[in-house]
């Protein structure tokens, strides 16, 4: 599977949200051929909505799509490193593999200030790969916060 065009895909979502005003994070749930799922961009700022996350969009999304909540075949491939309450998502979900761009060292939970998905108490242990244009990721971020400040 193309990692690289995938994550520019969930990059092109962040900057759509960015421009909204909300932080630019993008998720996409694809299947084993890359065929997308799902797809999720933040929408905490314009929902009012503290759980409307990239990840848990996507994963809304690809679930309805699928009709089923369990996502066993699909992988993630997110442009941040998913904080606690979605990494809890991905776990419920039962998705297979987790694709993330940058790390996040305040709210990480994928290896930055947790590691609940590769924690030797969880239940489900997806895959998980780091680091896939995490410079471009970053800076989506790095970007908009300066223009926040």
């Amino acid at each position: 599977m193309d990692y690289k065009s995938l994550m520019q895909q969930a990059i092109s979502l962040a900057r759509e949200t960015a421009i909204k005003g909300d932080v630019p994070v993008g998720a996409l749930v694809v299947d084993d051929s890359g065929n997308v799922v799902g797809q999720g961009a933040n929408l905490r700022e314009q929902d009012n909505d503290p759980t409307a996350h990239a990840e848990i969009v996507a994963i809304r999304n690809a679930a309805k799509k699928i009709g089923n909540y369990r996502l066993d075949d699909l992988t993630m491939v997110v442009t941040l490193e998913p904080c606690g309450m979605c990494a809890g998502a991905i776990a419920q979900s039962r998705i297979k593999r987790l694709v993330f761009g940058s790390f996040d060292e305040k709210y990480g939970a994928v290896g930055s200030v947790w590691d609940l998905l590769r924690d030797s108490r969880a239940i489900y242990k997806p895959e998980v790969l780091s680091g896939v244009l995490e410079n471009e990721c970053a800076q989506l971020l790095s970007d908009f916060f300066t223009t926040k400040r």
